[in-house]
């Protein structure tokens, strides 16, 4: 059984990257979403709630599969987290040619230090390619509509974060 792993901060997930998580569960049996703790980054939002988020994308979107699809954390190196969980395959989306040329670097080093786990890239539809996380971040603290970009229930997470609190 193919068990694949799709690593990211997922901060917050974005049509682009359920695009991928879609296209990978058509590539291996089962895929492991894996949110990288980084100690130097300040989230959005916590990783509970980008997990919870992941979980309720799955199950809205892909319910037959979401069976097929676990969230964990992760600290470290992709690999590293891969092969704990048991993956033998890294997913990794691709938006234009800049994420080519970084992400053939990424994959021929990891690739030197875990032979066993191979690295699928995975193009995003046309119209998903211009999403980033980032962008999304700052088009929703500026008060910008982010619909277009993420599905519903982190639209939903994202307006009451900014929405004002009662007194």
């Amino acid at each position: 059984m193919t068990r694949a792993f799709f690593a990211g901060s997922f901060d917050p997930m974005t049509n682009g990257h359920l695009d991928v998580l879609a296209q990978g569960l058509a590539v291996a049996r089962t895929v492991v979403v894996g949110i990288g703790i980084h100690p130097g980054k300040t989230p959005l939002m916590t990783a509970e709630a980008r997990a919870a988020l992941i979980s309720a994308v799955v199950a809205e979107a892909l319910p037959e599969r979401a069976a097929d699809v676990s969230v964990i954390f992760f600290k470290g190196l992709v690999i590293e987290a891969a092969r704990a969980e048991g993956a033998s395959l890294l997913l990794r989306g691709l938006r234009d040619g800049t994420d080519l040329d970084y992400e053939m670097q990424m994959a021929g080093m990891n690739r030197a230090m875990a032979p066993d786990i191979q690295t699928v890239f995975l193009p995003a539809e046309a119209g998903l390619r211009p999403i980033t996380a980032t962008l999304v971040r700052q088009i929703a603290a500026m008060g910008g509509d982010v619909a277009p970009f993420v599905p519903a229930p982190v639209l939903k997470a994202l307006q009451a974060l900014r929405a004002p609190s009662a007194p």
